[in-house]
């Protein structure tokens, strides 16, 4: 046997988000089966001896955990290499699949993306699928949470300069009534569902300053952060924070194995556009500390590697 094995560089090497490819290739490649006995029956959170048969096992867990930190840099390839709206048609889809807990998503996608770009994703949809990416929200979705989702994938929002002063102040009375009286049951009031999905986002954001003005609160603080109308209200007023809060969550240590996939989501979605940078310089304010530094601090390998890449894009 040439060299010990580098027990401590393997598992930090497998460890957290990412793997480090390079340092298996060099250790676990060129190593003894000897060594790699010794790697097995010291990393106890990694296999199990099986005392009767005189051999160690792998956790499944730990079979599992390879498998996805092994995908993570192959399903990013694989996202950035689609076509944008392709890659937007199979998140709704995916989102539906999924259910209540992923209904977010469709906000994302309906209210971050230009008015071009989600009629594409529609399109890209009747493609895939062969169905309208409304009729499957339609369909799937009941209750009060249906006939806001549809109406923000159905939007084409007017994306000029002009804005009627006079209607966004007339919105925002609207937008105050429906808060101060139902609160999270804003979602049933028609007049909220059409001012969501029908208004330009350079609206919004008037109606958004004379909500504040005339209220002397935050209209975002008024909605519940858990409702599908706080979401769509930040992805429409504020992406780059909405953005932020999306990267922090998934970068925190303690986050689940769906919300650590969020992370590749922001980056292929979004490092072709220029809110990219906003979106990092946002990052940097709210958690005092710059994505870029986060990620080689954070993720390994090759997946790190091109999420840096992506990153640079922006620079």
């Amino acid at each position: 046997m040439a060299h010990t094995l580098d027990l401590e560089g393997i598992t930090k090497a497998i460890s957290g988000m990412g793997v480090e490819e390079g340092a298996l290739i060099s250790t676990l490649g060129n190593s003894h089966k000897d060594h790699r006995k010794l790697f097995r029956k010291a990393s106890k959170s990694f296999f199990v001896e099986d005392e009767e048969r005189a051999f160690e096992k792998c956790h499944d867990h730990f079979v599992k955990h390879l498998k996805i930190e092994f995908s993570r840099f192959t399903n990013a390839v694989v996202m950035w290499s689609m076509h944008p709206w392709e890659r937007d048609a199979r998140l709704v889809k995916k989102a539906l699949k999924k259910g209540d807990e992923a209904y977010n998503l469709i906000v994302e996608v309906s209210c971050t993306r230009s008015s071009e770009d989600l009629l594409g994703a529609r399109k890209a949809y009747h493609s895939l699928f062969d169905q309208s990416m409304e009729e499957d929200i339609a369909s799937h979705i009941h209750g009060s949470q249906r006939k806001l989702l549809v109406g923000l994938v159905s939007a084409y929002r007017y994306e000029g300069k002009e804005v009627k002063e006079s209607s966004a102040k007339s919105d925002a009375k609207i937008l105050a009534e429906a808060v101060a009286s139902s609160g999270e049951g804003a979602i049933e009031n028609d007049e909220v569902v059409r001012i969501l999905s029908t208004r330009s986002k350079l609206h919004l954001e008037h109606l958004y300053k004379h909500f504040n003005q005339t209220k002397g609160s935050d209209l975002l603080g008024g909605v519940s952060e858990s409702s599908l109308i706080n979401e769509a209200l930040l992805c429409l007023l504020k992406p780059s924070v909405y953005f932020s809060k999306i990267l922090n969550a998934s970068l925190n240590k303690d986050a689940d194995k769906g919300t650590k996939k969020w992370l590749t989501r922001v980056f292929v979605t979004r490092a072709d556009h220029s809110d990219m940078k906003e979106i990092a310089e946002e990052y940097n304010q709210l958690y005092g500390e710059p994505l870029a530094q986060t990620i080689q601090e954070k993720i390994k390998g090759n997946y790190r590697d091109f999420l840096l890449t992506l990153l640079s894009k922006s620079n």
